[in-house]
């Protein structure tokens, strides 16, 4: 472990933490889960087990005077044999609400994950110490946000000052669901994944359940979601349901009603938004499930290719035009009844239009230019004047729901 310098020791509590739903406590530190546990216990792969524990959108929110802050933590090193090094992880730092620095760990724990076999195990590595200095001396706002795409034991938490949890700012909580492109894949900072972006321009308290692969229906998430207080929700659903070719058309509309049923059960009248899947090629007439390119590895790159058939979609095989077809049916039927559900197609917010000009670098997910794209339409798009989850559109909710 690298030697502290800064002295003050604040403990590692869940008043620190946004974004995460549950705050697990190990030998080796605190893990900041965005499942709970009673979720947690019914995942069925080692995938969703990993992406849930990636702390996309959590950042620790603190009030102090302190110049120097330190954060002792095990991050989670990712390996794909064949592939090229992932980047490190990043932990943004913001003073009163202003990005301020950057910062990674070299080395922790490493996991060693082969496609080929579905096999993976875990080597175990040292504490590290994330270390920002020179902060302003007055009393201040500080976030730092943890790497949305590695996993990371939280250890210790110290400064040159007293450290405190930051109070509540009266920003409305924007409660989100979808699959690794919500997550953050191949954004490159925590505050660069579209739904953080989206959070920043829109003025609302971001809490993200972007899980890569595991964007899947499941009722243990819908549960999550229901359990969750917020003021505005959306899901994006779609890309999973394909690149895993989960489920056939006879059972999609069904998973998706009792998906929104769920969440209705804990949120019956707030702004609910269905979005459909952004445009990706090799998906948008080609059935899952989803394969990495294996010429693509032999050259050192990493790509996705679609292997289902075609010819099967008249058989009830899912792609992303049946998905979007699909969802636009059900969230219309559903509106006459549930008047603050509202529907927003992927499409608006990265077509093929979009592909030809910033085009998927791995053919499955968006570069830090496209994630922010998509973060500026959303925001305008679902918070902006009228949008359907907007201030104003929140208003005529609650004015309905008085009504009725």
């Amino acid at each position: 472990m690298n030697t502290p310098y800064a002295h003050t020791v604040t403990p590692l509590t869940a008043d620190l933490l946004r974004g995460a739903l549950d705050l697990e406590h190990t030998e080796r530190g605190v893990v900041p889960h965005r499942l709970p546990a009673h979720a947690r216990r019914q995942i069925p792969d080692g995938q969703l087990a990993m992406a849930e524990s990636q702390p996309s959108g959590v950042r620790l929110a603190l009030r102090t005077r302190a110049t120097v802050l330190e954060l002792d933590v095990v991050a989670t090193k990712r390996v794909y044999p064949g592939a090229p090094p992932r980047p490190d992880g990043v932990y943004e730092l913001l003073v009163d609400g202003s990005h301020t620095a950057r910062a990674s760990v070299p080395d922790g724990d490493t996991l060693t994950i082969d496609p080929a076999t579905g096999t993976a195990h875990t080597r175990p590595g040292p504490v590290r110490t994330v270390r920002f200095t020179d902060l302003p001396t007055h009393d201040k706002h500080v976030e730092i946000w943890l790497p949305h795409d590695e996993s990371t034991r939280l250890v210790a938490l110290r400064g040159d000052a007293p450290i405190h949890a930051a109070p509540a700012h009266g920003r409305k909580v924007w409660l989100h669901h979808g699959s690794s492109i919500s997550h953050g894949s191949n954004a490159a900072t925590p505050t660069g994944t579209w739904p953080a972006l989206a959070a920043a321009l829109g003025g609302v308290e971001l809490i993200n359940l972007g899980f890569g692969g595991g964007a899947l229906l499941d009722p243990f998430t819908a549960r999550a979601m229901r359990d969750t207080p917020a003021d505005l929700i959306s899901l994006k659903i779609g890309i999973n349901i394909v690149n895993t070719d989960l489920m056939r058309l006879r059972a999609f509309g069904p998973a998706v009603h009792g998906f929104l049923d769920t969440i209705r059960d804990g949120h019956p009248d707030t702004p609910l938004l269905v979005v459909s899947p952004i445009h990706c090629a090799i998906h948008e007439h080609t059935p899952g499930p989803c394969a990495v390119d294996p010429a693509a590895i032999a050259e050192g790159r990493l790509r996705f290719m679609a292997t289902g058939d075609r010819a099967q979609v008249a058989a009830g095989r899912l792609t992303l035009t049946v998905i979007r077809d699909e969802l636009a049916r059900i969230v219309a039927r559903r509106a006459a009844d549930d008047p603050n559900l509202h529907h927003l197609d992927g499409l608006d917010l990265y077509g093929a239009a979009d592909q030809a000009e910033l085009p998927l670098p791995d053919d499955l997910h968006p570069d830090p230019a496209a994630h922010r794209r998509i973060g500026e339409r959303f925001a305008r798009l679902a918070f902006g004047p009228a949008g359907p989850l907007s201030a104003e559109a929140e208003t005529e909710a609650e004015a309905e729901a008085e009504a009725g």
